[in-house]
């Protein structure tokens, strides 16, 4: 077949034998002059079929629609390693976009990117909005939660969604934890003939006829008693749904200071209760993992609703007993102990699975754990400290301080 001047036909030996072209809704009209080239040069070009249908009249090679279910597209495009290859994607191809998954298994040399505006850059000039003061979100496809923290009084936030249902979800969600009055503009088809624009409050969205290929901009206003989740830690206990099994305020906030969590690392938290401590975690950074080991399934079921209701979405919950439930478990950068930790099996077989740097925090409330503790400290070393909290507390017509169950923890960083 002939190709357009200037594009040499790719072999095995040419380093860069994938193009990853980003197309908008105005489709052949939008691409620069390199991306018409490298389309119309692909001996096969890949896309869903909203692209391939755009940039049809490019296409000289084979049209070849991304297959179903989507997780095999990486590995079908590197069947034909080597060859002519142009993969279509919705504007930018890595801000949420297929670039970010073919990466995993293609080198950044093997690969010519040609990006188009995203819809968040589509988006934030429409608006009038500074993309680095933005939210930026994907929910197409992944639990509308995922918005909740981001939920903060004078925030703007852009979320992709998966369709006109989600749309509607989304405002009965953000209405429900008292986010009603918050500006909602659907922005719909961006940079195409279809293009349209629309404003309402997510508590009077009536809006019909959503277009699935949408963003929806949030400007947050929060009514009085809005479920605003605080960006420090120690959250109120009553933001958790709990059966009294939970490590309190006060004491998580320095649980969560002796874990130090770090951009990616993994916890463990085992007797995980109302799963507080590993949903704070997770909080720190969305790239954060955790696994709450508890045995009660009443509060493993419980852990899952507290995990959906901070919107975090890295929490593994494990029904099971610790030490047994603990075994097969990928090797953790974190550890807390909040229930067990009278088990000496426990703690060695937390110690053992710790990767080296890894930090061990353990409470405890009784004497028995904490001479268990006492034992460790002069064993391995740590440090050790007895937090003590109270609250003033009406006695009869006046006001004293009652004191809460004092806390010896010991925190141990693996050499």
């Amino acid at each position: 077949m002939p190709f357009p001047d200037g594009i040499e036909r790719e072999t095995a030996a040419t380093s860069r034998w994938l193009s990853i072209v980003g197309i908008g809704e105005d489709g052949v009209e939008g691409l620069s002059s390199v991306a018409r080239r490298l389309v119309g040069a692909a001996e096969i070009v890949f896309g869903g079929r909203r692209h391939l249908a755009l940039a049809a009249p490019l296409i000289r090679g084979a049209s070849r629609p991304w297959p179903s279910p989507f997780d095999g597209a990486a590995d079908e495009v590197l069947v034909h390693r080597g060859r002519s290859i142009c993969v279509l994607a919705s504007g930018d191809p890595f801000h949420y976009g297929i670039g970010a998954v073919l990466a995993r298994k293609i080198d950044a040399g093997e690969m010519n990117v040609v990006p188009a505006p995203s819809a968040f850059s589509l988006a934030a000039g429409r608006l009038g909005w500074s993309l680095p003061q933005t939210t930026l979100l994907s929910l197409h496809g992944r639990p509308l939660d995922l918005v909740r923290p981001h939920l903060q009084p004078g925030a703007r936030i852009l979320a992709l969604t998966s369709d006109g249902e989600a749309v509607t979800t989304l405002a009965k969600l953000l209405v429900a934890t008292g986010f009603g009055a918050s500006r909602f503009t659907v922005l719909e088809a961006l940079g195409g003939p279809r293009e349209r624009i629309r404003a309402t409050t997510a508590a009077t969205l009536d809006i019909a006829a959503i277009d699935p290929l949408n963003t929806v901009a949030i400007e947050v206003a929060a009514a009085p008693g809005a479920r605003v989740l605080p960006r420090a830690c120690g959250l109120a206990d009553d933001l958790f749904e709990h059966d009294g099994q939970i490590t309190k305020r006060e004491i998580r906030a320095v649980t969560l200071s002796s874990l130090a969590p770090r951009r990616g690392e993994l916890l463990w938290d085992i007797g995980a209760g109302s799963g507080s401590v590993a949903i704070e975690w997770l909080l720190a950074d969305s790239s954060m993992r955790a696994i709450a080991i508890e045995q009660r399934a009443d509060r493993a079921a419980r852990i899952s609703r507290n995990a959906a209701a901070f919107g975090v979405l890295g929490l593994e919950v494990l029904e099971g007993v610790a030490p047994d439930a603990l075994s097969g478990l990928e090797a953790p950068d974190a550890i807390f102990v909040g229930g067990g930790a009278s088990d000496a099996g426990v703690l060695d077989t937390a110690a053992r699975a710790l990767r080296a740097g890894g930090r061990l925090v353990v409470n405890a409330i009784t004497l028995a754990t904490e001479s268990l503790l006492l034992a460790r400290h002069a064993a391995l070393g740590g440090d050790l400290t007895r937090i003590a909290i109270a609250r003033a507390d009406a006695l009869g017509k006046t006001t004293t301080w009652r004191p809460a169950l004092p806390v010896t923890q010991w925190l141990w960083t693996k050499p």
